[in-house]
């Protein structure tokens, strides 16, 4: 029996590992796949406060697991199944076990949106790419595209201009959503081409990408672009199925939370990325992570609970 069950290991699920462990709570973080989440993909972080210079997202997601097994927070790393929260023992089922906490923080963050094109599954990794910072060093010398005008898009057409001599940043609108100060570098780089009011109709090639045929909206003029890679960053869809019908979520599939991070169950909250919410940054899963640990540690300290 665990105090608190954390499942998701970004940002959120391991800043509530740091305050809960040192809050005394025998606490378990379940990570499918590897610490850090969407952060840890993230070439740079300059506005993580605390540090003056830039540092990588590995890095500091590094630390921040680094920081809760200080805390004597556990870590595995197993699928979760499914989760039972009805009652007030609540239990978390994986691949390789079940395990039981008084307490539960969803941390399970969000995965990047497919643009839903016929050939986009069948050859990714093979020029299709939702990771820059990830993939971008695989594409040295070769020109690329990206799909996206919001900060992360304009963050990944900027890291892989370092590597590539042209690279395309196709967006469906007529001006970005990024930040200016981020606008205006992409602006500036003689290696980013904008192609406005355009999106995406196909991938060519049958093994790899060997280009795209974009289509603009306003004078439906259809070309084709030879690239080697398409670096996809149209958002992301929250990682929430597997409490559909168990946890009250909106209709885009975010979890729907109080200020202290509270769901519609007792004893079960929600951090990060999957949560709905204004702003998705790691300053701000960190907050929310912070914030359940701190509810959950008086919901647990608050009830009776037999030993």
């Amino acid at each position: 029996m665990y105090d608190i069950i954390i499942v998701g290991g970004g940002a959120g699920g391991l800043t509530a590992g740091i305050y809960a462990g040192r809050g005394g709570l025998k606490t378990l973080i379940i990570e499918k796949a590897f610490t850090g989440g969407q952060a840890a993909t993230t070439y740079e972080v300059d506005n993580y406060p605390g540090f003056n210079e830039t540092i990588s997202g590995p890095d500091l997601m590094m630390k921040m697991e680094a920081q809760a097994k200080k805390f004597n927070a556990e870590i595995i790393y197993e699928d979760v199944t499914d989760i039972e929260v009805d009652e007030k023992i609540k239990k978390v089922k994986t691949n390789n076990s079940v395990y039981e906490a008084k307490a539960l923080i969803l941390a399970m963050g969000a995965n990047p949106r497919e643009l839903g094109l016929s050939k986009e599954r069948q050859l990714r990794g093979a020029g299709v790419s939702y990771c820059a910072t990830c993939d971008g060093a695989f594409y040295r010398d070769k020109i690329v595209a990206v799909v996206g005008g919001g900060d992360t898009a304009v963050e990944d057409a900027l890291f892989l201009s370092k590597f590539c001599p042209k690279v395309y940043l196709i967006h469906r609108r007529d001006q970005l959503r990024a930040v200016k100060v981020l606008q205006e570098a992409a602006f500036q780089n003689e290696k980013i081409e904008i192609i406005w009011d355009t999106t995406v109709e196909e991938i060519l090639g049958e093994d790899k990408v060997e280009g795209i045929r974009v289509k603009n909206k306003k004078t439906n003029e259809v070309k084709d672009l030879a690239v080697e890679g398409l670096f996809i960053a149209v958002g992301v869809v929250p990682n929430s199925d597997i409490v559909k019908g168990k946890i009250e979520i909106n209709n885009n599939g975010y979890i729907i939370t109080d200020e202290g991070m509270l769901t519609n169950k007792f004893g079960v909250y929600a951090v990060g990325d999957v949560r709905e919410k204004t702003l998705r940054q790691i300053v701000t899963a960190a907050a929310d992570g912070a914030i359940a640990a701190y509810a959950a540690e008086r919901y647990i300290s608050e009830n009776k609970w037999e030993e």
